[in-house]
């Protein structure tokens, strides 16, 4: 339950959140979250929403995001996978892991 105190999120599960929240077809996170695709980020904390999370748990502190459960998530994913693939938004972040 996210709700409970502790609760560990993971970036794809804050994301998956937001594409609820948001519920627009317009979005990119909306249609994810309705189909069930993990969009993952490895840096979710780099810019405006790692200032957001910063500010939620300075006020409401227990706030607990571990990036491992998405590398996890993706390496799991792939092992198992006869196919794979991906879309890549944006630079910055080192892509040779990922790809």
């Amino acid at each position: 339950n996210r709700k409970e105190k502790n609760f560990i999120w993971s970036p794809s599960q804050m994301i998956s959140l937001m594409g609820q929240k948001i519920n627009h077809k317009d979005s990119v996170l909306y249609w994810a979250w309705k189909n069930e695709i993990p969009v993952f980020c490895p840096a979710i904390t780099d810019g405006a929403v790692g200032d957001i999370l910063f500010f939620h748990s300075y006020k409401k502190p227990g706030l607990i995001m571990d990036l491992t459960q998405d590398i996890w998530k993706i390496n799991r994913t792939a092992i198992g996978a006869q196919k794979t693939g991906m879309l890549i938004l944006g630079g910055g972040v080192v892509k040779a892991p990922y790809c």
